[in-house]
């Protein structure tokens, strides 16, 4: 597993399913998806990352919000290894916000998501970790967690006119 995953594309079959949860958070095979992950994620301009993005069909995701050149606000979080992760929201308040997916290239929709929840995974370590998360990095963490579920962020958009190209979106970003 020493090889730097290409990202799986929207029409990806692995993009669709459901992935199967970790059963040793400790184990060197969870490690070894780990790291893949990490480096895929390393080479781009992301701010999260889920397993079936590389193809495997494992519930783990990265979230690692920070300001690059597609999401030149977000806040700077640690990148955080999130195994089996859930979460519940801690209001129903929800807000639309733009996202856009290094497994969708160039396009950008505006999403509706819970703005502050309460998220629940195992760390690497094998330890049990409840993290409350609000505004960007809830955001990051809802659009990852889809993933795991066979979904991508088109498949939330309300109206299809909120669907625009992402060379758009950065027109909107700076007028």
């Amino acid at each position: 597993m020493g090889t730097v995953y290409d990202i799986a594309q929207l029409g990806a079959d692995i993009l669709r399913q459901t992935a199967e949860p970790i059963a040793d958070a400790t184990a060197p095979e969870t490690a070894a998806m780990i790291t893949a992950l990490q480096q895929a994620l390393a080479n781009t301009q992301g701010v999260g990352l889920a397993a079936p993005q590389i193809s495997l069909s494992k519930r783990i995701i990265i979230v690692a919000s920070r300001p690059t050149t597609r999401y030149p606000y977000a806040p700077v979080m640690a990148p955080t290894v999130m195994i089996n992760p859930s979460f519940s929201p801690v209001s129903e308040t929800k807000e639309k916000g733009w996202e856009g997916c290094l497994s969708v290239p160039s396009i950008r929709a505006l999403v509706p998501r819970y703005v502050n929840i309460l998220v629940h995974y195992t760390d690497p370590r094998g330890g049990l970790v409840d993290l409350p998360l609000e505004g960007f990095t809830a955001r990051v963490f809802q659009h990852e967690y889809d993933h795991l579920e066979g979904l991508v962020f088109l498949d939330r958009v309300e109206d299809n006119r909120d669907i625009v190209a992402e060379s758009e979106y950065f027109k909107r970003l700076s007028a």
